[in-house]
């Protein structure tokens, strides 16, 4: 993807200093966030859909059931926007409309394509466990020639994208900094629990570790 500005359509408007357009931020907010969602038309209607993707380059992945009308859709050669969010904290300030949250997001835009030869898409797939449990991937019985059949996966290039961030304290203007109203950030973490063992795991397997 480019690293210099983009077209007028995905450029930053309203707080633009919040605003980066570089692939490496582009990269970190999609390889941090948990999951996205992909938005494009279907006969003339919006449709948004919530799924897992992954990362591998410049190009972003998703898969589903190859029987999905939306997944399809995507593979069609229309637009497509794509886009990760992550909720850091809720910040808390002295008057209602100074509330906010820290955030990280992110828009990415392309043509998306489906993933059709065995190979490449059994290693997208790989890339895809992997990078939520490192090296299990290879530790699970290999996926079937029906299984394969069964799942579509599809690579978009991210021809531009803009991401949009927010750290730090509340703004409260000054004249409300002595009003007796706690104020401050509330940090906000996705955090994994205890694993919950299945019945039929054997003794000495352990769970894979935990992302985060």
């Amino acid at each position: 993807m480019s690293t210099t500005a983009p077209s007028d359509f995905a450029r930053l408007r309203r707080l633009h200093e919040r605003g980066a357009y570089d692939a490496a931020t582009i990269h970190a907010v999609l390889d941090a966030a948990t999951h996205c969602h992909v938005g494009h038309v279907i006969d003339g209607r919006p449709v948004v859909i919530p799924t897992l993707h992954w990362r591998e380059g410049d190009t972003v992945y998703w898969h589903g059931s190859a029987a999905s009308r939306m997944l399809r859709n995507n593979a069609g050669g229309g637009e497509v926007c794509l886009t990760a969010t992550l909720i850091d904290g809720y910040v808390l300030a002295r008057s209602g409309f100074h509330h906010s949250v820290n955030y990280r997001s992110v828009m990415c835009f392309g043509t998306a394509r489906l993933v059709e030869a065995t190979e490449e898409k059994t290693a997208a797939l790989k890339g895809f466990v992997d990078r939520l449990f490192p090296g299990r991937w290879d530790t699970l019985r290999p996926p079937t020639a029906q299984e394969l059949k069964a799942t579509a996966v599809l690579a978009m290039p991210i021809r531009e994208a803009a991401a949009k961030m927010r750290s730090g304290p509340p703004g409260d203007d000054p004249e409300d900094l002595t009003w007796p109203a706690w104020a401050g950030v509330l940090p906000l973490h996705i955090a994994p629990g205890a694993p919950q063992p299945d019945a039929h795991v054997t003794g000495g397997l352990l769970p894979p570790a935990t992302p985060g």
